[in-house]
């Protein structure tokens, strides 16, 4: 019971290989980690700024686009009752 059995060492070993082995695999990770980080924070800023107005020509349009349509003309036919 007190003891380390030899699953205990073969998950300590895996662990240890996973952290330790390959080239800068911790470095790697934390670069990673980091440019998440900071990607995250630019995110949130960009996310608190006032939208901008849009491009004149993109103004132009929408202004074409919210414009009133023209009065649609309507036939009318009369019908004599006689």
């Amino acid at each position: 019971m007190g003891g380390l059995s030899i699953w205990h060492w073969l998950i300590v070993l895996v662990v240890a290989l996973l952290l330790l082995g390959g080239r800068g695999r911790v470095s790697s990770m934390m670069g990673d980690l980091g440019k998440g980080i900071k990607s995250f924070k630019q995110s949130m800023a960009e996310e608190d700024k006032p939208a901008e107005k849009p491009a004149p020509a993109a103004d132009a349009r929408m202004s074409e686009l919210n414009a009133p349509l023209p009065e649609q003309q309507v036939k009318t036919t009369t019908t004599h009752q006689g």
